[in-house]
């Protein structure tokens, strides 16, 4: 049997140390890796609120966009549409093939204060 409290507190203590890696990454200018971050503790914010939606296990997939319908999650349009810019940054960071979009410091700020807003969003729900 699945012990859903502690997969939940598993994926929100994980978020919120990948936020606060994300935060620090972006202060020394590791924009792809900052990047990457900010996508992994959404993924995990939401495979929280996976977890305790479906009561089991999250799937083990890195689509937000996908991960936010198994949660029963209705973002709205802008919040799906920083769920699926942030999709892009994931693939960046684990496939070389797939290079992702190259960002300024300042676009890369701008993409994780949208982010902040998603994240803030799961975290507090």
């Amino acid at each position: 049997m699945v012990d859903i409290d502690h997969q939940v507190a598993y994926w929100r203590d994980g978020a919120r140390e990948e936020w606060q890696v994300a935060e620090e990454l972006l202060e020394r200018g590791r924009i792809r890796h900052a990047l990457f971050f900010t996508h992994l503790a959404v993924e995990k914010a939401l495979k929280a609120r996976v977890c305790r939606q479906t009561n089991d296990l999250a799937p083990r997939t890195h689509n937000l966009v996908r991960l936010a319908e198994v949660a029963g999650l209705h973002p709205g349009t802008e919040r799906l549409r920083v769920l699926t810019r942030l999709n892009d940054f994931c693939q960046a960071g684990r496939y070389p093939e797939t290079p992702g979009p190259t960002l300024t410091a300042e676009q890369a700020r701008q993409h994780v204060a949208d982010a902040s807003e998603v994240f803030q969003w799961l975290m507090n729900e």
